[in-house]
């Protein structure tokens, strides 16, 4: 197996990580979690300009904590038999909730597919909440300089934990039969997802993004997606005298501290040539999932698009 810059597989599989975990990190967790308890939703529901026989496509709005105004593409079945099963989706860094017809086949099957906008990136979702300190190039230190409750990551975690939440309230949808799936960005917030929303049944990250910070720092890997942890060193702290603080402030929002909440089965995906999200970032937050999991390992593949994928998670899916 070709791993020409990161830990041979013996070594990963046993890795736990290098960013530090906060010390009230479960208290974090537990106060924003009863935040999302008190948000009013305010859900509307309009028709999508795209429709089709099979499916009723609707653009979903809804208030999410702080009172940012978040979309989601939402699809189910015109002629539902019964409650039936629902998958949540995630996209990319900066990108939206993509086309209609790449979730048609799920609707196919019977099942209701809704898809997130993150805030302030491509989509229609706001980002409302001002912040003091840097923003600049990107949503991982949006808050890093104030209070660690505005960090921009913790709103779009808890953004993805109300989407299941609506969903599984859904009249027609089986609470008990829903699945969460992304890739990069996606696959961490598919891990963030399921970490907060413990009644999702089954995950399907793609080589997730937002895992061990640090690490990445460390591996001279700061750039491209996660270019801003470079940039925020050499504008706001270039001698690094708060690289402590910095980290332990990052971990509130490291899906890998996440990861042990999980109960979903999961099923997750990782490209061994992948210098974006290196594999032992992936790695520190696998190894701390204690549900039942098992990887889909594509040794010559990176940051990519990845054979067989969409595929594999289909049928995974199919499962519910």
């Amino acid at each position: 197996m070709p791993l020409l810059f990161d830990m041979p597989k013996e070594q990963l599989v046993k890795y736990k990580g290098t960013n530090p975990r906060p010390k009230d990190f479960d208290a974090y967790w537990k106060r924003a979690l009863a935040e999302l308890d008190r948000t009013d939703s305010q859900i509307t529901l309009t028709p999508a300009t795209f429709q089709t026989p099979a499916a009723d496509c609707q653009d979903l709005f809804f208030t999410g904590v702080g009172g940012a105004r978040i979309h989601a593409k939402l699809l189910r079945p015109r002629h539902p038999r019964g409650k039936h099963p629902a998958v949540v989706m995630f996209h990319g860094y900066s990108g939206n909730a993509g086309e209609w017809t790449d979730k048609l086949g799920y609707v196919a099957l019977g099942y209701t597919v809704a898809a997130l906008d993150c805030r302030g990136q491509g989509g229609q979702s706001d980002d409302v909440g001002s912040v003091a300190g840097n923003t600049l190039r990107g949503h991982i230190i949006r808050g890093i300089d104030d209070d660690p409750d505005k960090l921009l990551f913790r709103q779009i975690f808890l953004d993805t934990a109300q989407l299941a939440r609506i969903v599984m309230a859904m009249p027609d949808v089986d609470p008990a039969r829903v699945g969460a799936t992304g890739g990069s960005q996606g696959g961490g917030l598919t891990l963030a997802c399921v970490a907060l929303e413990p009644r999702i049944k089954l995950a399907a990250p793609v080589f997730p993004f937002l895992s061990d910070y640090q690490r990445v720092w460390k591996m001279d890997l700061a750039k491209e997606a996660y270019e801003e942890l470079r940039q925020y060193f050499r504008l706001f702290d270039p001698l690094h005298k708060r690289e402590a603080e910095i980290f332990t402030t990052l971990g509130y929002i490291d899906v890998q501290h996440l990861a042990a909440r999980i109960k979903a089965h999961t099923m997750m995906t990782v490209g061994y040539m992948d210098t974006i999200c290196p594999p032992s970032t992936q790695f520190a937050a696998y190894n701390k999932i204690r549900a039942k999991k098992f990887l889909v390992e594509y040794p010559d593949f990176g940051h990519e698009g990845l054979p067989g994928c969409n595929d594999r998670i289909f049928q995974f899916m199919h499962t519910l």
